[in-house]
């Protein structure tokens, strides 16, 4: 899977669990939202993701093995 998708799964993911935590626990779980939110801002403008630094270390979203990236030549 290619790290932009697992990102942006990441990013929902969070924003929803913050959401529902912020619902039915405290409202103080919106921090999380918008901390999600900023990161993801400053990662538009500066490219630099610290999730996918993580991801990287941890050997995660490698797109070598990616069945949809094989390039094929016109027969």
């Amino acid at each position: 899977m290619k790290m932009h998708m697992l990102i942006r799964r990441f990013a929902g993911a969070f924003v929803l669990a913050s959401l529902l935590l912020a619902h039915y626990h405290s409202p103080y779980w919106l921090w999380f939202t918008a901390f999600v939110g900023f990161n993801l801002l400053q990662s538009s403008f500066t490219n630099f993701c610290p999730l996918e630094m993580m991801l990287k270390k941890a050997g995660v979203g490698r797109d070598a093995g990616s069945c949809c990236d094989v390039k094929q030549t016109p027969t």
